[in-house]
């Protein structure tokens, strides 16, 4: 018995060095990314890996608590990239001058029509 449990130990230890350097990478994605949607999907994979991290400490010290401190820190990961995809969002909209509320799927829609006829326009007028 005390075989298996030292295989558990060094399964999650693995694991958990594993998971070191995939958060030491998705660090660096976050920081290096090419564009906001790619330090996004990388914040959140941070947030998921250290998540999985706490569940494994759980397990190897023997804790129950740390089993709430990762559903805590998994809800407020959810809400932090809820956040961040929002204000990228009204940010990208704004760049586009586009409206961000509900009722402005028709005025976008419009806007982006009159945008391509202006640049039809351009076109006739450079041949």
């Amino acid at each position: 018995m005390e075989g298996i449990n030292q295989a558990y130990e060094i399964l999650l230890a693995g694991a958990l060095l594993v998971l070191a350097v995939l958060i030491v990478l998705s660090l660096i994605r976050s920081v290096l990314g090419p564009g906001i949607p790619d330090r996004i999907i990388a914040i959140n994979m941070t947030g998921t890996m250290i998540i999985m991290v706490i569940a494994i400490l759980s397990v190897l010290l023997d804790e129950n608590y740390l089993v709430d401190v990762c559903l805590i820190y998994a809800m407020i990961s959810f809400l932090g990239v809820v956040v961040l995809c929002k204000v990228y969002t009204g940010v990208y909209l704004q760049r586009k001058h586009m409206k961000a509320d509900l009722h402005a799927i028709e005025d976008n829609l419009h806007h982006q029509e009159h945008e391509i006829i202006e640049e039809a326009g351009e076109k006739e007028e450079a041949q």
